[in-house]
């Protein structure tokens, strides 16, 4: 939907300012204008002003600035589209529809909010009345009172197929099957029946704090344990973060946000006094929720349970995140002691013991390389090369080029020096790697496995190849560190590969390295000189480029055009174990690999853009 200006700025004008931030921040009256501590940091001295007549807020503190629209995405993480219909409700606007069926939708998910809002509340009435014994003694039992229930909205669903469909049945049942709260079975003729009985039902609210769902604890034996409502127009689980109406503002006070893994953990740490926490809704971390997250923090710390299976969410979380890594969003990471979840931990030891466990939450680069140093016993050369092999990947799976290269020489490092403590060369230091003969260097042979000689006999194709040529011709200072990478490269074309030699054997033959003097030895193979073809489109390839563009473009062609074998490598090795070991967790790294892979050639692509 798009929103022309006009109609923008006619919302603002209709929109007293401080009206919109009293509800959530106290302000007092300053001459014409308003005063307050920032809602955006801590500070005890008011430095945040609020001005009516302008129609902005400004904090002299941190710098925050806005208007009314800003402060419901940035202080409450609302959507853009939901402050603009929270504001043009309160404003008696109609935001306009972009046709006749958004429209109608509209009206529809109007309607079934609504429903779903009259089952929240049957189902607190059930939990209170006299056929909710059983789980209020059960909430007594997890520590949780009567006030916490209700802020968290908390209710039963009775063991009965029809309990719901009876007491609510004016709702209509076509909207109970459309929420997720029937079921309506396909065979014949059978009626529809409750999609949650003898359950501990917990509301999931929207960023503007709508019922749009619920999860289900069962009270007593079966399985499964949480039962979620299923994918709806109003709620769509991969999106959706349980508590995040509530955790959003708290955030901004804390300046933290932290994700655990389920709606009792929530509400655990909210009774402990931890205020900031949201938990995906019984999946995975998926993108989706990912970026939420980013929208509200920067570094969020994911809190899971310490047993195999909260590791390895925490695992697939930071895989996950890996495309999506910016220098202005990363994620943090609490390891929680073994068998505990945030429940126990503060049962045990108050709020107190978590915030010390939050105090050093692991990077993720460091939690990456644990996980992976700790994944198999490194007592052959050939775990020592999957290790090293598996940090390449996930390196080459980072969107951004440049922490990329980062994560990928910090790695490296630290692989190099945990296989030889003592006198380990930097990762990117030029190792001679292969042998001289007859004072020439040779490039170490390539692996004799049959994903190896497919790398070898396809190799690099001929314009990307005589690219690199010439970029280390017209930029011979970035030879020393990528020498050994460009000697190890498959380059089918002869007279692009004996040009590739020459460098080598200049860079390693401690001359000085100078364009002139790069350009009198690959003279005789046409590589350099005023006929030369132009190659591709890379900044590198041109002498009239910005000289730190073309230097950092020449360093990111040739780090991805290494890592890509390296991933073809790891490809291979995990289609073959998928043949072998058909499984959930087989598919993933598959399908993550080929992900890496495709990320390496669009990075390519771009570089061979560049104008």
């Amino acid at each position: 939907m798009t929103l022309s200006p006009q109609w923008l700025d006619e919302l603002r004008a209709r929109t007293t300012l401080s009206a919109v931030i009293m509800p959530s921040v106290k302000l007092i009256r300053a001459g014409r204008e308003w005063k307050a501590c920032c809602p955006f940091h801590n500070e005890k001295t008011p430095s945040f002003t609020v001005n009516d007549d302008k129609g902005f807020y400004h904090c002299f503190g941190c710098g925050a600035h806005g208007d009314a629209i800003r402060f419901l995405t940035d202080q409450r993480g609302l959507p853009f589209m939901d402050a603009v219909k929270e504001l043009a409700g309160k404003a008696g606007m109609d935001v306009p529809a972009p046709d006749p069926k958004a429209k109608e939708q509209a009206e529809r998910t109007a309607t079934l909010t609504d429903v779903m809002s009259e089952v929240a509340n049957w189902y607190t009435d059930q939990l209170n009345g006299l056929g909710g014994a059983d789980a209020r003694d059960y909430l007594k039992r997890r520590g949780i009172d009567a006030e916490t229930a209700q802020r968290f909205g908390l209710g039963l669903a009775p063991d009965n197929r029809t309990s719901l469909k009876r007491a609510l049945g004016k709702l209509g049942e076509d909207k109970l099957i459309e929420t997720g709260m029937l079921i309506q079975p396909e065979e014949g003729e059978k009626e529809s029946y409750d999609r949650f009985r003898g359950r501990l039902m917990i509301p999931i609210r929207d960023p503007r704090g709508r019922v749009i769902g619920f999860g289900g604890r069962i009270l007593g034996e079966g399985e499964p344990k949480y039962l979620n409502s299923p994918q709806t127009v109003l709620f769509d689980k991969g999106r959706t973060l349980y508590n995040l109406d509530r955790a959003a503002p708290a955030s901004r006070t804390a300046r933290r946000l932290i994700v655990v893994e389920g709606y009792m953990d929530v509400i655990a740490l909210d009774r402990a006094g931890i205020a900031e926490v949201v938990a995906p809704n019984g999946t995975a971390l998926t993108e989706g929720q990912l970026e939420r997250l980013w929208r509200l923090d920067p570094s969020p710390i994911l809190c899971f349970d310490g047993d195999a299976a909260g590791r390895k969410a925490a695992i697939r979380a930071a895989t996950r995140a890996l495309p999506l890594l910016r220098p202005d969003r990363t994620l943090r990471f609490v390891e929680l002691p073994a068998g505990q979840d945030p429940d126990d931990v503060v049962r045990s030891g108050g709020k107190e013991a978590f915030e010390a466990l939050l105090a050093s939450p692991e990077p993720l680069d460091v939690r990456l390389w644990r996980h992976e140093l700790e994944l198999e016993p490194l007592s052959t050369p050939e775990a020592w090369a999957g290790l090293k092999e598996r940090l390449i990947v996930h390196a080459h799976a980072i969107g951004h080029a440049d922490l990329a290269r980062m994560y990928r020489e910090d790695w490296l490092n630290r692989f190099y020096a945990q296989r030889r403590p003592e006198g380990t060369p930097r990762a990117f230091v030029p190792q001679r790697r292969g042998s001289f003969k007859n004072g020439r260097f040779v490039p170490p042979a390539q692996p004799v496995g049959s994903n190896a000689r497919a790398i070898a006999s396809t190799g690099i194709d001929a314009p990307t190849a005589r690219a690199l040529i010439l970029g280390f011709a017209y930029y011979p200072e970035e030879l020393p560190a990528h020498c050994e990478q460009l000697a190890a490269l498959p380059i089918p074309d002869k007279s692009t590969a004996r040009m590739r030699d020459e460098l080598v054997n200049a860079a390693f033959s401690g001359a000085a390295l100078d364009r002139e003097g790069i350009a009198t030895i690959l003279a005789p193979d046409g590589a350099t000189g005023r006929n030369v073809p132009r190659a591709m489109g890379f900044s590198f390839t041109r002498r009239d480029s910005d000289p730190d563009r073309a230097r950092s473009d020449l360093a990111a062609a040739v780090e991805i055009i290494a890592a890509a074998e390296e991933v073809e490598k790891a490809l291979a090795h995990a289609t073959e174990r998928l043949k072998r070991d058909l499984t959930d967790e087989a598919l993933e790294e598959q399908q993550r690999l080929i992900g890496a892979q495709q990320t390496l050639r669009d990075r390519l692509a771009q570089l061979a853009g560049t104008d």
